[in-house]
């Protein structure tokens, strides 16, 4: 059986040997789509760590990119149909000019955002922005830095269009469908690809191996122009939009309902995406590689279907009544295939409910492209430009009202409402369009039924916990479950937290480590807000950062007196992302301690370990004060890079085994830690806090629970030798996150042994008690 990589290049050569003439465009917009995902995925990170991780954000960044690709798409076409005879050099020039300012995205993009950061910065700085001004200023930044250049991807098609139109007049009329092809199987490439190189070179690296694809298309082309006359048909391409006079009269005699579908193809696919991820989650898992398995599943479809109706589809033989009703049912698969009831590996989940949706899809949006525009760019570039605005309200519709509101299942069946809308629209007679045969009705009716079925028999992963509270917004389904000491608390389908210990000792630990008596404190992600409830406990102000808005409105389910804690004039919790918040605030506190939910490989995560990140705690720290920071699993890498990261930022640096043996707890300062027995911990407690510590052991005594860390207090240089040649964790470089081409490595170097991602690597054993392991650097 011939492997993947061998189908998909004998796939390839099927398409270049069927459409020789146009080999060049094709090879142009398959690194162009590459180019433009790889662009999509680094841009996005780039902006959360100078602006936020917030829902809120991520929606500016990505509307932005739509918004520049719709804008370039319309604009390209008005300016080929306005000025396109005056040309006088040939429009490939044009095209390779637009991928050459794309290529210098790379250069610009990182030092604009930098720059948008210090602005944003010092206007905060001076004014106390609520974060609804601070959302829309930064948004005002985002759209200034990425815009232009978004702008010059959108463009790429309409331009490609003309030149098309110059050179190869015959292949013209059904060019969208054929660069379109080329851009998804590059885009697809594009999702791949990032996943490795992001591991070898960090973010900024990988946005230069794109740089060098865009100056290799932009180079080529022009010199393709050489000796090429500048000589433009501006004839009408609309006369030749279908492959017979029926199909002809339908495209152009209904211009406002071709839109209009593709409009919704845009709206209805995007918007469904954002509940793949949903759904999805809990099987997959919050990690890069899980959401591009989604991204890659959607866009492989996407080319099947379009790779189809290049190969196959010249006549229009689909009944297109038949063709939307479809969609229905192919829509609502996922709600089949995400029910925890079937026993379904990861892959088959997600290829059987995103891919045949997504194909289906991919097979009509070019069709009604190539049928309404014929190879016309003006036209084409409007007809795109639609679709991109679907593209950009979908999401929104669906984070920001459908999942809060109605939730995953409900907000699916009214993503496919308008298909089914469509099986009772009323036959049209006349020239223009025969009556339905009663089997077409039929299958429409049999599918929209279907569909029905599958809304009303299917099943949540949320029902997998009888006794649960579900609470939804815009950023995650958070699920409370469980009685006793086995309450849990999961977001998306993931298992965040659990009644521990641990963490009421991040809090105690902490604060009675400093050299004064606390007056304040920082907890950055609330959880089950135990680590919160800890601080309380010392009678001192606290503020915890939570990013999504449901998970402190649980409070009480975990803490019967959650909610008398939650309106104690000591106590403000604030929805934001925690770097975000300390970069805002103009207060300091004595303890800012730091709980990143698991697993330690989260997508975003490195955010809350990197350089970048202690570098903006420290600024938040009074003299003396103590930033705490737990690390609650991870290969060897891992360590050694968060390790090496606190290490590089602070003068002084502590590591604990927590009292349950699960991860790493440090203690980071600018000034020495002292190193005080358990009985002298003891005394700089309140008792109400000691009340706290004790209330779930493990240990018999406070002065045993103190034992159970400070024996195993190690040096940051013991960790660090687990990986010795691991950098820093810093924003380019997500050490935690990007670790596929390393555990292949250790797989292989191993023996091929069997291997867990998330154990704890080899010789992490404490050392004897007593011994003084304080990393100072001198």
């Amino acid at each position: 059986m011939p492997s993947p990589g061998a189908l998909v290049l004998n796939l390839l050569l099927v398409i270049l040997e069927k459409e020789r003439a146009m080999g060049w465009f094709f090879a142009f917009f398959f690194l162009s789509g590459f180019c433009s995902i790889l662009y999509e995925l680094v841009w996005l990170r780039l902006t959360m760590a100078q602006f936020g991780v917030t829902t809120a954000l991520t929606s500016i960044v990505l509307s932005m990119f739509m918004t520049g690709l719709g804008l370039g798409s319309w604009g390209a076409g008005a300016l080929i149909r306005r000025y396109a005879a005056r040309l006088g050099f040939p429009p490939l020039r044009l095209y390779a000019l637009a991928e050459l300012l794309i290529g210098l995205s790379s250069l610009a993009v990182p030092a604009e955002l930098a720059w948008g950061h210090r602005l944003l910065e010092s206007m905060t700085a001076q004014n106390a922005y609520s974060s609804g001004s601070y959302y829309f200023a930064s948004g005002i930044l985002i759209a200034v830095i990425l815009l232009p250049w978004c702008t010059c991807m959108g463009a790429t098609f309409p331009l490609a269009m003309s030149a098309i139109r110059s050179r190869e007049r015959a292949e013209s009329k059904r060019s969208f469908s054929f660069l379109y092809l080329a851009n998804v199987i590059g885009a697809v490439a594009g999702a791949v690809a990032p996943l490795f190189l992001i591991e070898l070179y960090g973010f900024r690296g990988t946005m230069r191996v794109g740089t060098v694809c865009n100056v290799i298309i932009a180079v080529t082309a022009f010199a393709l122009t050489l000796g090429q006359s500048a000589k433009i048909s501006t004839g009408p391409a609309v006369s030749v939009a279908g492959d017979n006079a029926d199909e002809q009269r339908i495209v152009t005699s209904q211009p406002k309902g071709v839109l209009a579908l593709l409009f919704l193809t845009g709206l209805v696919t995007m918007g469904m995406e954002v509940i793949w991820i949903r759904l999805f989650t809990p099987y997959a898992g919050p990690v890069v590689y899980s959401f591009a398995f989604i991204l890659i599943s959607y866009l492989s479809a996407t080319f099947a279907g379009s790779f189809v109706y290049r190969r196959f589809n010249r006549g229009g033989e689909i009944d297109p009544y038949l063709a939307w009703v479809l969609l229905a049912f192919l829509g609502l698969l996922s709600l089949l295939t995400s029910d925890p009831r079937f026993p379904l590996n990861t892959p088959l989940r997600v290829l059987l409910g995103v891919g045949p949706f997504a194909g289906w899809i991919g097979y009509l949006t070019p069709m009604l492209v190539d049928r309404w525009a014929a190879g016309d760019p003006d036209r084409a570039g409007r007809a795109y430009a639609v679709n991109v605005l679907g593209c950009i309200l979908g999401p929104l519709l669906s984070g920001f009202i459908l999942l809060p509101l109605v939730g995953e299942r409900v907000g699916m069946l009214l993503f496919v409402t308008p298909w089914i809308a469509m099986a009772f629209l009323p036959s049209r007679r006349g020239p223009e369009r025969t009556e339905r045969r009663m089997g077409t009705r039929v299958a429409a009716y049999a599918s929209i039924v279907a569909a029905l079925v599958l809304f009303f028999t299917t099943k949540n992963f949320e029902t997998l916990f009888p006794d649960r509270e579900v609470l939804r917004d815009s950023t995650a389904t958070v699920i409370a479950t469980g009685s006793g000491m086995h309450k849990r608390l999961l977001t998306n389908g993931i298992g965040i937290t659990q009644l521990t210990p641990i963490t009421k000792m991040m809090a105690h630990l902490t604060l009675a480590s400093l050299p004064h008596a606390p007056r304040n404190a920082l907890v950055i992600c609330f959880g089950m807000g135990t680590t919160y409830k800890s601080v309380l406990s010392w009678g001192i102000p606290a503020t915890a950062v939570e990013l999504i808005p449901s998970v402190p409105r649980l409070f009480t389910f975990y803490h019967p007196d959650g909610a008398a804690l939650l309106t104690s004039p000591l106590s403000h919790v604030v929805i934001d992302d925690g770097r975000r918040f300390m970069e805002r605030t103009p207060q300091k506190f004595d303890a800012i301690i730091i709980d990143p939910p698991p697993p330690v490989r989260a997508a975003g995560s490195s955010l809350l370990y990197s350089k970048e990140f202690y570098a903006v705690a420290k600024e938040r720290l009074q003299p003396g004060g103590i930033l705490a920071q737990w690390l609650p699993s991870g290969d060897e890498a891992v360590q050694s890079s968060v390790a090496r990261a606190l290490e590089e930022s602070f003068a002084y640096v502590r590591v604990f085994r927590p009292v349950e043996e699960n991860g790493w707890h440090f203690l980071a300062s600018m000034q020495p830690i002292a190193e005080r027995s358990p009985d002298e911990l003891l005394q700089r407690m309140p008792a109400a806090a000691v009340i706290d510590m004790m209330a779930w052991g493990p240990a018999a005594t406070p002065t045993e629970q103190f034992n159970r860390m400070l024996r195993t207090d190690l040096t940051t240089q013991k960790l660090i030798s687990f990986s010795p040649d691991t950098p820093a964790l810093q924003d380019d470089r997500p050490v935690n996150e990007y670790d596929m081409l390393r555990h292949w490595s250790h797989y292989v170097h191993s023996g091929m042994r069997s291997w867990k991602p998330d154990q704890y690597g080899a010789g992490t054993s404490p050392q004897p008690a007593g011994a003084s392991t304080q990393t100072a650097k001198k």
